[in-house]
């Protein structure tokens, strides 16, 4: 498997994390997925009064300088280990 597929395979993994996945996670997952996608941030910061947008902007911002392969190595690696922590223990 490509690292394209495995990106896109934990990318709809990452739609099944549970409901009590911290933002912070949830921020970190958003700003890797944007980097991959899209490349480095091509937007303005929104502004104060949008902070929602702001904090998401802000998480892709501070990805920027990675690769599109970094973004998606990172990513791939971090929805493992939030899938790995929502497992229940056996």
């Amino acid at each position: 498997m490509g690292l394209q597929e495995e990106f896109d395979e934990h990318a709809q993994k990452a739609m099944t994390l549970p409901e009590n996945t911290s933002n912070e996670n949830k921020l970190i997952l958003y700003g890797l997925f944007k980097q991959a996608t899209c490349g480095p941030v091509n937007t303005s910061r929104p502004g104060i009064f949008n902070m929602r947008d702001r904090t998401k902007w802000d998480a892709w911002k501070a990805v920027e300088a990675k690769s599109k392969e970094e973004a998606m190595n990172d990513y791939i690696t971090k929805v493992k280990q939030l899938l790995e922590e929502a497992a229940p223990a056996s």
